[in-house]
């Protein structure tokens, strides 16, 4: 069986609820008919909500919720800035110090990316899945998930990487339009056809970024702007992975969690486990 790896988630609708991170304080509330899921755990309690922009993995987590799998399994992979993951269903009573998170459900769920509405900043909860060279359509682990944590971006460094990310999905467009045309180059190329080769380039260099226009693989918003800014994220998981809900009470319990110690395979010296999810709305 595949370990689901990453390359590298909620108010009330009678007002909004406060969070503190490091001594910040902000508010995350919740739209009439979004579904709230309470997570109970050894290193304290936080409040989740699912969006109803992904169905799918919506129902699919109040199933898993309804059906207890969460309950009694671990936080199996925790990075300081980046995030924390749990789901496996098989980390329950594993022996400190033993590899655990290749379980899964036995399923997928088909990707739901809504991009750029949601996105990886503090708190958002995410659906792991397994690489693209397997996975090219990006579906997501039946069970598994992560919280991010990420670290705080500065507007120049975000600038960057959006550059970067996006110069890098060019060049995957571009060579996939060139290899739609090997043989018209080829013949090009053999007929020393020099004129016809560089207004083809050219046509083949528009399609790329007529692509890349409609579907960037970074894109910065004022909201994620703001975000990235002040509260932090990954950034670098965005449009690649599910978001399909996000923290909306708790902050300081996520906050503790990634600070614990670990292994050298990301699992926590000393158990944070997941005693009771319930749906509180």
């Amino acid at each position: 069986m595949k370990k689901i790896v990453l390359f590298l988630l909620l108010a009330l609708t009678m007002g909004a609820c406060k969070a503190e991170k490091k001594g910040e304080v902000y508010t995350r509330s919740v739209a009439e008919g979004e579904t709230v899921v309470l997570f109970e755990t050894s290193a304290g309690n936080f409040k989740v909500k699912l969006y109803n922009e992904t169905p799918k993995h919506r129902d699919n987590f109040i199933k898993l919720v309804k059906d207890k799998t969460y309950e009694g399994i671990i936080f199996h992979r925790v990075i300081k800035s980046f995030m924390i993951q749990a789901g496996d269903p098989t980390a329950k009573n594993v022996p400190p110090g033993e590899a655990c998170g290749a379980g899964d459900i036995g399923y997928t769920v088909p990707c739901e990316i809504v991009y750029p509405k949601y996105y990886h900043k503090f708190g958002a909860l995410a659906a792991a899945r397994e690489n693209d060279d397997v996975n090219p359509k990006r579906e997501s682990s039946g069970c598994q998930f992560y919280i991010v944590t990420g670290q705080k971006w500065t507007q120049p460094k975000l600038e960057f990487k959006e550059k970067e990310l996006n110069d890098a999905r060019l060049k995957v467009y571009f060579d996939s339009i060139s290899a739609s045309h090997h043989d018209e180059i080829v013949s090009l190329r053999k007929a020393k056809a020099v004129d016809k080769l560089s207004a083809l380039q050219d046509t083949m260099e528009a399609q790329a970024k007529q692509k890349l226009q409609e579907n960037p693989a970074f894109k910065i918003t004022p909201e994620m702007l703001k975000d990235y800014t002040t509260l932090g994220g990954t950034p670098h998981l965005d449009n690649a992975y599910t978001v399909f809900g996000e923290v909306i009470e708790g902050f300081d319990v996520i906050n503790d969690i990634q600070q614990v110690r670990t292994d050298r395979r990301n699992r926590p010296v000393d158990d944070v486990t997941i005693i009771k999810v319930s749906l509180v709305q």
